[in-house]
């Protein structure tokens, strides 16, 4: 196809694959937005995002405005006259005018079956309540949240263990490769955008620290889906001895125990077995604060739990 002006939106190393295909295919990127560099860490140092860093690494022209309303800004995009402007975790909610600019729309790659799990945090709430495929959705942008027409979907099985981080870098993969020929089809004519039907729509808020304590009166699959979601960030945890412990693997058992949620009733050379609600929790994987990972069982052994011993206290 004919080398589109493309303006390209977007921040953390998710939306790095789909940058990179629109540089593969020989598209004009006359400019990438991206949000602030931000201080990181406890030394503050300036930390780029990884948008930042693939343009950089292809001589592409950079823009970071911390605002996309003001008057400047406008000026400059309209200055860029693009063909098309993709988007995808961009972090920035576009103006209307912007919508309006391209000839071809603002093209929006969403990391969910829409309208499943419109907002913020599509990866984590498919793992969350044990969603079995997901995929992307190719979206013509409107003034709402993630509720313009349906352009292409794109589906993956969700593997059986697979947590948050690990999912993330497929539908990241699965962007950068479904992009150019929906895009090539899209500027052709060849695709009708299909409105979404709201009645089925769901929303997902923002992923926040404290989700990550478990409550250990919940059924035992909901908690090692909670464990598999926040994985790697911002992780779970319970408390054992008065000390705050990640949960980084588990797996639900479908054996029960009449005995009080939370309560080791085994103990293995790599796990430690918990009571839940419903069911039994086999802890695989732990950390204590500021220690390594290790297993389970490792960690029974060096703090000395024992059957009858409660978490979250």
């Amino acid at each position: 196809m004919t080398p589109l002006r493309v303006v390209f939106m977007g921040t953390p190393d998710f939306s790095v694959p789909t940058l990179e295909a629109l540089v593969q295919a020989g598209h004009n990127i006359v400019g990438v937005y991206c949000q602030p560099d931000k201080e990181k860490g406890r030394g503050k140092q300036v930390q780029m995002p990884a948008v930042k860093v693939a343009a950089l690494a292809h001589d592409l022209p950079v823009y970071q405005p911390v605002t996309l309303k003001s008057e400047e800004v406008e000026a400059e995009l309209r200055a860029l006259e693009p063909d098309v402007i993709i988007v995808i975790a961009y972090g920035k909610i576009l103006p209307p005018w912007l919508i309006r600019l391209p000839k071809y729309g603002c093209i929006n790659v969403h990391a969910s079956i829409l309208p499943k799990y419109r907002g913020a945090a599509p990866i984590h709430y498919a793992i969350l309540n044990g969603d079995t495929k997901t995929g992307v959705t190719i979206m013509h942008m409107d003034d709402g949240l993630d509720t313009g027409d349906i352009i292409d979907v794109e589906t993956i099985e969700i593997l059986p263990n697979e947590t948050t981080g690990e999912l993330f870098e497929r539908i990241a993969t699965l962007g950068g490769t479904t992009i150019n020929p929906v895009l090539e089809r899209w500027v052709a004519g060849e695709i009708i955008a299909t409105p979404q039907d709201d009645i089925k729509a769901s929303h997902t808020s923002k992923i926040t620290k404290d989700m990550g304590l478990i409550d250990w009166n919940s059924p035992a699959f909901e908690v090692a889906n909670k464990i598999k979601a926040l994985n790697p960030a911002p992780g779970c945890f319970t408390f054992i001895n008065g000390k705050r412990l990640k949960l980084w693997m588990a797996e639900s058992l479908e054996e029960s125990s009449s005995v009080q949620p939370g309560t080791i009733v085994a103990i293995t050379a790599d796990s430690i077995d918990v009571a839940t609600k419903d069911g039994i929790l086999r802890l695989k994987e732990v950390q204590l604060d500021n220690k390594k990972r290790m297993s389970a069982g490792d960690f029974s052994r060096g703090h000395q739990l024992k059957v009858g011993m409660t978490f979250g206290e």
